[in-house]
């Protein structure tokens, strides 16, 4: 059985700062912010939700099939993939756009400022769900990817009767609460960290029991102290798993989302996904860029 991940494949381009963006940014100035960051280290990863979230299920033996949109420069990605025996089926190339492309600086704290730029990730609506729907398809996820196709995507998975994890991340924004409670009503999952957990009961204007009362569950990540589980309008804590090391926070995330599909194909309890979920993500802020990470224990 097959997992179909919905979402961004992007390159990353990663900068270090070493100081904290706390110290050079004046609370009493931002309406004339004008700050420049020295950052030593650079580097450039294959990354992107969708990219990030099947490298983890793939590691740890779920079937991974992403459904994204690259762009003409975007064949390096696909090789990896395929490399990698990540199925390409349904990763779409087109010619008159640049690959999606994430610019993340990294402050000591471990805080980003991110500059995005979609490129061909604004055409992942031709991408359609019922072409998929015949490979064995048993689950799916809605991460952040472009507004339409977000929004196209969830309704197809629901019509096709495939329960899916909506998982709508730095996307969150670009929907109206009616949009959010939408998105919700068909989704069976709803994951969100603690900020975007805020905004969504924000501007739904429900809290987070009233959410977990319309789907199977909902989980809010919250880092190094681990995750809030609910279910039927009551919340469980996961404790969070130590980490070896603070190295690079990008795609921790991801880890932790591809985590959750594994368990959830294998039918597990949401708290028995979620623990795998935060051993992931320990084993993932240890290694630089998003699936640079090996598996380490057994699951």
């Amino acid at each position: 059985m097959a997992v179909l991940i919905c979402g961004s494949l992007a390159f990353d381009t990663i900068m270090t700062f070493e100081g904290r963006f706390a110290d050079q940014i004046l609370a009493d100035q931002l309406h004339i912010l004008n700050v420049s960051f020295l950052v030593p280290a650079l580097r450039r990863d294959f990354g992107g939700c969708a990219g990030n979230i099947a490298y983890s299920l793939h590691l740890l033996g779920g079937k991974a099939l992403p459904m994204a949109t690259l762009g003409s420069d975007g064949a390096d990605y696909l090789e990896r993939l395929q490399a990698m025996g990540i199925a390409t089926t349904f990763v779409r190339q087109v010619d008159d756009a640049y690959t999606a492309q994430a610019m993340i600086m990294t402050d000591m704290d471990n805080n980003q400022i991110t500059a995005f730029h979609p490129g061909a990730m604004m055409q992942a609506h031709g991408n359609r769900i019922e072409d998929a729907a015949a490979h064995g398809v048993c689950l799916g996820i809605v991460a952040p990817d472009g507004r339409e196709a977000m929004l196209a995507h969830a309704a197809q998975l629901h019509a096709a009767g495939i329960p899916f994890v909506f998982d709508p991340g730095q996307g969150l924004p670009m929907f109206s609460g009616e949009e959010l409670a939408h998105f919700v009503a068909l989704a069976s999952w709803v994951t969100v960290n603690d900020y975007e957990g805020k905004m969504l009961c924000d501007r739904t204007g429900l809290g987070l029991a009233e959410i977990s009362e319309r789907v199977r569950g909902l989980v809010v990540t919250l880092g190094a102290e681990g995750c809030e589980v609910w279910e039927a309008g009551s919340k469980a804590i996961v404790e969070a798993t130590p980490a070896r090391q603070v190295v690079d926070p990008t795609g921790c995330g991801d880890a932790w989302r591809g985590a959750l599909l594994f368990g959830l194909e294998q039918g597990w309890s949401l708290q028995r996904c979620a623990a795998l979920g935060n051993r992931l993500g320990a084993l993932k802020i240890a290694s630089r860029g998003p699936q640079n990470y090996q598996l380490d224990f057994a699951v």
